[in-house]
Order: C-alpha cells, then structure tokens, then sequence
C-alpha cells in the first residue's frame, strides 16, 4: 500500500473533501505545489485554480477548484483553507464564460466606475474555472 496524507478541503461555506492522498497538487502564490506524506511542515497563500487530489486506489485525480485562500501543510496532515471551493464536476462553463467576458469588457472599459484590480481578480477566477473544465475534459479523454 502507498503512503498517504490526510487532506481536507474546506471553504466558508463547506467542507469539500476529507480523505486521504497520496499527492496533492495545489495551486501556490508562486507556483504549482506538489505535496507527498511526510512532506515538511509550511503554510503559503493559494491563488485561483485546480487542487489535483489523487487518492489510493483511484485512478483519475479527484479536481477541486479553488478561488484562493491558504495552505498548511503539516507532515501527515494537508489542509486547504479556500475562500470558495467548487468539485470539479459542479463548474459551470457558461457561467464562467460569461464571467470572463464581463471582467474583460470592466477592463476594456476603464472609464467605468469599476474597481480595476476586482476586475482582474474576477478575470483570473474565471479562467482558473475555465482551466479546471478544460483539465477535467482532459481526465474523461474528450
């Protein structure tokens, strides 16, 4: 049997999963973070994007998309604290299209009364959606 870790991955609203790992994969500040049992101790913040959970005996990575929100990492314990978190299978295209398009039109538009940096922080939630749908296409080979 493979080592694993205990994950949870919790927002305000739920707790999305709770379980064990044997590699997290989680969307860090400065980059990509790959995370194995008995990995050393660290907490860094997250930015939008795709937790990646494979677990025991499962063949496919469980996809869980975060909009942002902190990492600890403990050596047998990994904990996503994310400001929202969605399962894979619940994001909506459309809607992350549409939110995409109306970021960029705030952008294009700076004229508006729109606060510049929500815009591009709603700009870069929905494209970490749309990569997440584009990963989990990916996964079920369309």
């Amino acid at each position: 049997m493979a080592m694993t870790v205990h994950v949870d991955v919790v927002s305000a609203e739920e707790s999305i999963f709770s379980g064990l790992a044997e590699v997290v994969v989680v969307p860090g500040e400065m980059g990509e973070l790959g995370i194995y049992p008995r990995h050393t101790a660290l907490m860094t913040r997250i930015k939008p994007g795709s937790v990646r959970i494979k677990q025991p005996d499962q063949e496919k990575e469980l996809l869980i998309y975060v909009s942002g929100g902190m990492l600890e990492v403990q050596p047998n314990v990994v904990t996503v604290l994310a400001d929202t978190a969605i399962r894979g299978s619940d994001l909506d295209e459309a809607r992350a299209l549409e939110a995409k398009q109306a970021a960029e039109e705030s952008i294009k538009n700076r004229a508006s009364d729109i606060d510049y940096a929500q815009a591009q922080s709603e700009l870069a939630e929905a494209i970490a959606q749309l990569r997440a749908i584009q990963q989990l296409r990916k996964q079920a080979g369309h």
